[in-house]
């Protein structure tokens, strides 16, 4: 009989033991100080590195909170573990703005330029690049039209902010008088070496309306004249200088259009003599061009 007695002590430590174990909380991802214990709220998240407000990625992470541990309670003994998981929901639930993306043309990286207002004017007068107000102050249109500019004329980044080479690049073309260009008729490709730009006319009008191009560098100043295509080759290979030259049209003296082959914007260097065009425009220059073609420069680029 005592032994059955020591045995029922014994099977009764044992249950009480286990129910207690499951009135409080342990956290096998706390921090290793040795015995554990109960968790307090939002230790959770300070262990596992979520933040208190969690962004979008968050929304369902797991291990953002312990799990739930059912346990049949025993008669004078409470359900703690309950309320000491309920604090931890509102943590793992992101806010409405903090998942909203925001769309202002200054946060999707169109800062304002120091040439703003020039740049506004210059577009406005050349058209075709969207709507813009002349006022000084950048808006989603202006942005939007000076990137289209940009763009189209390869001037990097193509951010929408009016800084020196936007400002340079559509004063030149906004300036450019095509009426120096004494075209006749026929198909014939002006040059203004002064401006660096070009434009192609026929029978008298302009066909093209003026681009950018980039010509000889000092020691290898471009003529001002009038000349004629008298070869052509898709795909030119130069000997002095051995690079390819695509959409190679020659007028006088190893010079010609082609498609540049460095950035045409760079300008503390140039070409060797030749006129260098953006890839669209050496396109459609090539597609326009023939022998025979009239070649008119008129003035003199700076510095040369």
């Amino acid at each position: 009989m005592k032994h059955v007695r020591i045995s029922s002590r014994l099977v009764a430590l044992a249950v009480v033991t286990l129910v207690g174990a499951g009135a409080c909380t342990f956290d096998p991802r706390a921090d290793g100080g040795g015995g554990g214990g109960p968790v307090a709220a939002g230790a959770a998240e300070r262990v596992t590195g979520a933040s208190g407000t969690p962004g979008p990625d968050q929304r369902a992470q797991p291990g953002t909170a312990p799990p739930k541990r059912k346990v049949k309670p025993t008669r004078g003994t409470s359900e703690p573990t309950r309320p000491a998981v309920r604090p931890t929901r509102p943590a793992v639930r992101p806010t409405r703005p903090a998942t909203k993306p925001t769309t202002s043309p200054s946060a999707a990286g169109c800062p304002q330029g120091e040439h703003q207002r020039e740049v506004e004017a210059h577009l406005a007068r050349l058209g075709g690049f969207g709507r813009v107000t002349v006022d000084g102050r950048q808006s989603a249109a202006d942005c939007a039209a000076i990137r289209k500019f940009q763009r189209r004329y390869d001037i990097r980044p193509a951010h929408g902010r009016a800084g020196p080479i936007t400002h340079d690049v559509a004063k030149r073309l906004a300036t450019t008088d095509t009426a120096r260009c004494r075209a006749g008729s026929g198909t014939t490709f002006c040059i203004d070496l002064t401006r660096q730009t070009t434009w192609v006319m026929r029978n008298g009008k302009v066909l093209l309306k003026p681009t950018v191009t980039r010509t000889g560098m000092p020691g290898y100043r471009t003529p001002a004249g009038t000349f004629t295509i008298n070869y052509r080759n898709v795909k030119e290979w130069s000997d002095p200088y051995e690079v390819w030259l695509p959409y190679w049209q020659h007028f006088t003296r190893g010079m010609g259009f082609h498609q540049t082959t460095t950035y045409l914007h760079e300008k503390s260097i140039g070409s060797h003599g030749c006129v260098n065009l953006l890839r669209d425009d050496a396109v459609r220059y090539w597609e326009l061009g023939k022998v025979g073609s009239k070649v008119v420069l008129v003035g003199r680029r700076p510095g040369t």
